[in-house]
């Protein structure tokens, strides 16, 4: 099954195109990071994914359904999101469980729904797997930047989505922070159960074990698309970050560094 197809998506606002004609093809199962450097549009993109954006030009189906010709209000609940708009939206006095468990409900601030016990046992299992379970009754506005990203994760996976987007998952993360939160992305990654998965980052250090495929995007514009491997090569991501870059790999993981050396006087 074809999860997302995108065919010559651009995205024009005021007169700025912000990605021109975007192709790219995502299957069940597969497991994506998007990455560029600032400005190269990659949480534009994303929003295309999440059906929060329509392209100005070309067509985006995701799950089957064209974007424009579907009430994105019935395709929203089948994608599951993480990111940090969607994280100044969660009320700071919300309860870890209910922000979690909103999510199967659409909203980000609990109102007047009523749990069902199906519910709350899927939150638990979530919090678990996040490791969040022993933060179910604190506040979200007292989590550290970790703890927010591992109940964000879990928030997103609330409703068995099909497709799972992250948008810098890792940002602002100190080391053991950063280092957790990606070996556990690693675990959901591996799961042959997990959603399709589309992971944006700026550091090929946060992309963790099971990502298949990557994408490379450089002022609006794919450099190039396709199996890890071929795509995280010295060449492509030094010409898409603008500086000499040597791409190494051990044990599953990648990490840049540059071949530059600055000259003194």
């Amino acid at each position: 099954m074809t999860v997302v197809q995108l065919e010559d998506v651009s995205i024009i606002r005021s007169g700025t195109t912000l990605l021109s004609s975007v192709n790219l093809t995502i299957a069940e199962s597969e497991r994506w990071v998007i990455l560029g450097a600032n400005g190269a549009g990659k949480t534009t993109l994303l929003q295309i994914l999440a059906a929060q954006s329509h392209p100005s030009r070309g067509v985006a189906q995701l799950l089957g359904s064209r974007l424009g010709a579907v009430d994105v209000f019935e395709l929203r609940p089948r994608i599951g999101v993480s990111s940090a708009a969607l994280a100044d939206q969660i009320p700071k006095g919300e309860s870890v469980a209910d922000v979690v468990m909103s999510a199967a409900y659409g909203v980000t601030g609990r109102w007047h729904e009523q749990y069902a016990e199906l519910d709350r046992q899927r939150a638990r299992q979530l919090m678990w797997q996040l490791r969040v379970e022993n933060l179910a009754d604190r506040t979200f506005g007292t989590l550290s930047e970790g703890e927010r990203k591992r109940v964000q994760i879990a928030r997103a996976l609330m409703t068995d989505p099909e497709l799972l987007l992250l948008d810098e998952p890792a940002a602002g993360l100190d080391l053991s922070g950063r280092e957790a939160l990606v070996a556990t992305l690693g675990e959901i990654c591996l799961d042959p159960k997990a959603p399709t998965t589309v992971l944006v980052t700026h550091h090929l250090e946060e992309i963790p074990l099971g990502i298949t495929h990557a994408l490379l995007l450089k002022q609006g514009r794919v450099v190039a698309a396709g199996p890890l491997s071929r795509i995280l090569t010295s060449e492509l991501v030094s010409y898409t970050f603008d500086l000499p870059l040597q791409i190494s790999t051990t044990d599953g993981r990648w990490s840049a560094r540059t071949t530059y050396r600055p000259r003194f006087s």
